[in-house]
């Protein structure tokens, strides 16, 4: 169950954020230098950094949603599904308000996303999230809602130093490797609170 969740989400998306995770670990990886890196990023072609991201946040995933099913009921495991796709969906936006996007902007597909969240879009989806965190934690008032939201928010903060501090903005493929991460970390907290 953990690894079709994992396959169906991946083929609902396209794979659209793995292969943001993937092209920034290829171009973070494969160069220091901040303009080779992000050369790098735009070959379509995966490397070493990448397939090994891929990897070892696939088999993450899985192994951390198959501990959470193991861990409570199935009700609980479907709620923490969905609450940490709304929660690692809505992250990257943070990136998008406080960062400055850099790269090919002529032929950049998130520059137009960037310019067009705003500050009404940026609290249209944090009510969104609310939301989504009321109606599972009104289900579910026991779950350890916090430390997952707490995990998935420490992955914010690295990817967004990590952005800052290696490209001094943002990509598409960094939000794509932020979301990756949020989910990840979010899983991550929320299996740690069940333990």
């Amino acid at each position: 169950a953990a690894a079709l969740s994992t396959v169906f989400s991946v083929l609902l998306t396209g794979a659209f954020h793995e292969d943001g995770l993937a092209d920034l670990a290829d171009g973070l990886g494969g160069s220091m230098d901040r303009e080779r890196a992000l050369d790098i990023m735009k070959d379509s072609r995966i490397g070493s950094f990448g397939a090994l991201a891929l990897v070892l946040a696939l088999l993450g995933k899985v192994a951390l949603l198959a501990l959470v099913a193991q861990s409570t009921e199935l009700w609980l495991a479907v709620a923490a599904l969905l609450a940490a796709h709304v929660t690692s969906r809505f992250l990257p936006l943070v990136v998008i308000r406080t960062l400055p996007h850099v790269g090919d902007t002529a032929a950049s597909k998130s520059k137009p996303l960037a310019e067009a969240i705003g500050a009404g879009g940026l609290l249209a989806a944090l009510l969104w999230w609310a939301l989504a965190l009321a109606l599972v934690g009104w289900f579910f008032p026991a779950a350890p809602w916090w430390q997952a939201v707490l995990g998935a928010v420490l992955g914010l903060g690295w990817m967004w130093r990590l952005l800052r501090r290696r490209l001094q903005g943002f990509t598409g493929d960094g939000l794509g490797a932020t979301q990756q991460v949020s989910e990840l970390l979010f899983y991550l907290g929320f299996a740690l609170g069940l333990a």
